[in-house]
This record gives structure tokens, sequence and C-alpha cells, in this order.
């Protein structure tokens, strides 16, 4: 099968660091599947600088095209497309890549992330960029919403697209690991991710630092790395890490916590489950729904208070592997070649 994918969340250089690898993750499961698979990222220079993204000049990078544009996708855009748009299937990710299919008239399946929310509800995107979203999702053949959790956010404001709406997950690409609960004199417990504010890190140092039996480990870097090692000198801060190095740091672990927000999705959480951590991901978004609070991991809110109780209620359980067990059979489901299998099956079905 020949598939297009649309979208500027991808990495041109496949070394880019600050490029999450969400949809080259599953273009990259599409071809180990036999499928030829293309993509192009219509840059919106604007956007791209605003983030501090990588600049590249309009052409051809292998498979990928990268196209700048000064203006938000007005006039004749297709004549600088070069990649043939001849394709079984056309999957576009985030907001710039559903309006560049849309106004190619394609016929496209459509995704929805963390920041296909924020244009369709805050005020600032109202007088361009909300409504011509509405209408890329309109004549979308199919909607996918990154996680249980964007697909409920989505439908409470569309819900006349439900019949065509899905969840389409990310998936692990190595093998689970299944572990038993070790009683010891030190729990050790792991938070990772960028020191900005809505990862929430502060909150899991001070929830913590009341634990006598509790040793946190921290990975990560960013601009509240003073501010983070002024609250407690308890926690062991690694600094930023190779991801194998990070998933080396999850199998010496017994719980992984981290308390963020505004996720899309939250591969994080998957890998900590898959390397034998009891896992806890925030109420209501990320992972929530494939994490079931006391079922196969736990969810919490945002404070330090509930933060301390959920670790409390995890050091107290007496069946913590019954929620290992069902975290491991839970993660199971989600590899990289099921969820990548599931997606083209939910779109072509």
């Amino acid at each position: 099968m020949k598939i297009l994918v649309i979208t500027d969340l991808y990495p041109v250089d496949e070394n880019e660091i600050h490029t999450p690898k969400t949809i080259y993750n599953f273009v990259q499961s599409w071809k180990n599947l036999g499928h030829e698979v293309k993509v192009i990222k219509p840059n919106f220079l604007f956007n791209s600088f605003l983030h501090k993204k990588p600049f590249y000049k309009s052409g051809i990078y292998g498979d990928v095209e990268n196209i700048n544009y000064l203006t938000p996708f007005w006039g004749n855009i297709e004549n600088k497309v070069k990649t043939n748009l001849d394709a079984d299937l056309v999957i576009s990710h985030m907001p710039s890549g559903l309006i560049f299919a849309n106004r190619l008239g394609l016929n496209f399946c459509a995704g929805v992330h963390v920041s296909d929310i924020e244009v369709l509800t805050n005020s600032m995107y109202s007088v361009y960029f909300k409504s011509e979203l509405e209408e890329a999702y309109k004549n979308s053949s199919k909607i996918a919403c990154r996680s249980f959790v964007l697909k409920n956010k989505f439908l409470k404001l569309y819900p006349e697209f439900e019949s065509k709406t899905f969840v389409a997950p990310s998936g692990i690409g190595f093998e689970p690991v299944k572990r038993n609960w070790q009683e010891k004199d030190k729990i050790k417990v792991l938070t990772c991710g960028q020191f900005i504010k809505r990862k929430n890190i502060d909150k899991v140092i001070k929830a913590c630092s009341e634990f006598e039996n509790i040793e946190l480990t921290v990975i990560g870097s960013g601009s509240k790395y003073k501010d983070l090692t002024s609250l407690s000198t308890k926690p062991i801060f690694t600094g930023q890490l190779l991801h194998k190095e990070v998933l080396a740091k999850m199998r010496e672990s017994d719980i992984f916590i981290l308390p963020s927000v505004n996720e899309t999705f939250g591969m994080v959480y998957l890998e900590a489950m898959a390397s034998g951590c009891i896992t806890v991901c925030t109420k209501n978004d990320g992972v929530d729904g494939i994490i079931k609070d006391g079922e196969n991991g736990f969810t919490t809110g945002t404070t330090t208070e509930e933060i301390k109780q959920v670790l409390g209620k995890i050091l107290n359980l007496k069946d913590q592997n019954r929620i290992l067990n069902n975290s491991y059979n839970t993660i199971l489901e989600y590899t990289e070649k099921k969820t990548a299998k599931d997606y083209i099956k939910n779109i072509t079905g």
C-alpha cells in the first residue's frame, strides 16, 4: 500500500533531539510492514521560528519533503509540492498538516493532538486556523485521536463526528519486561521529563521528600533546573540521558510517576510499564484510559498532597504484583507493530 503522511511533526533528520518521533515511529512501523511511505512536511515558517524548530531549506530529504511557506497555506500551495500525491492512504497530523491536506483536496485521515484542541478552543486562533481546522475535520474520511482522553475532549466539541472517530495510540518498540515487586529498605521512584512547569516535577520532589523509604531519581534538563534542585537534597539528578539509558533506569526502578498536563499521549508511561514499573500518570490526561487507576497502574491529580497519597497507596498495597501483572498484560497490546496495524485497519476497515 502507498501511504502519504502530511505533518510538520516529523524530523527531517532522524537525529533531531527536540522533534518528537511519534509519527516517525508509525512511519517506520508501516515501512516494516511492507508499505511504501512518503512524508510531506508543510512548514509554516513563523510557527517554526516561534517554536525554535531546526531550519531546513525546501527540498526532498530521503523520503521526506520539507516545504517552507511564509503564509499559512494561502493561495496555490500545490505548485511547491514535488512528491507524488497519488496514494492509497493519506494520513495527516497536526493543524498545519490537516489544513494542508484539506487545501489539496485529498481524501485523508485527520489526527487529533493536544495542539488541535488548543486551536479549536483558544480564541486567538478564531480568525483563521479554527475555521480551517473545522473544515478539515468535516472533509476528512476518518479522525484519529492520539489518546482516549483526546477522543473524549474532541467529541465533546464535535459529537457529530463520532461515527468516524477512533483512538490511534502509540506502541513500544522493545520486548516488555515482567518483574515482581521486591520489598526493600528503599523503594526506587523515577520521574523523567523536561524541567518545565507543566511536567509538575517539583510536586513529585516535594511529595517524595516526605517518605523516608523512597529514593527519587530525576531524569531531564531545562529552565527549572535550579528551582528543582533547591527543593530537596534527597533526589538524584542524572541530567539528560540517552533513550537507552532512560530505559535502563526504568528497569532499576519500582515506581514511575510523572503528573504532567497537556500531554498528547506520553510514550514514557508505556515505556515505564514495559520496563516493569508500577506507573502513575495524570488523571484525565495523556495515557489515562490505557492506565486504569488501581488496576494496571494509578492516576493522580497534580498537587503535592495528591501525589503523596498515591505513592502512599502503592507502598501500602498488599498486592503490588497484581498491578504489575495487569500492567504487563496491558502493554502486550501496545507494541509498535500492533498499533501501526490497528491504525491502518481503523481507516480502511
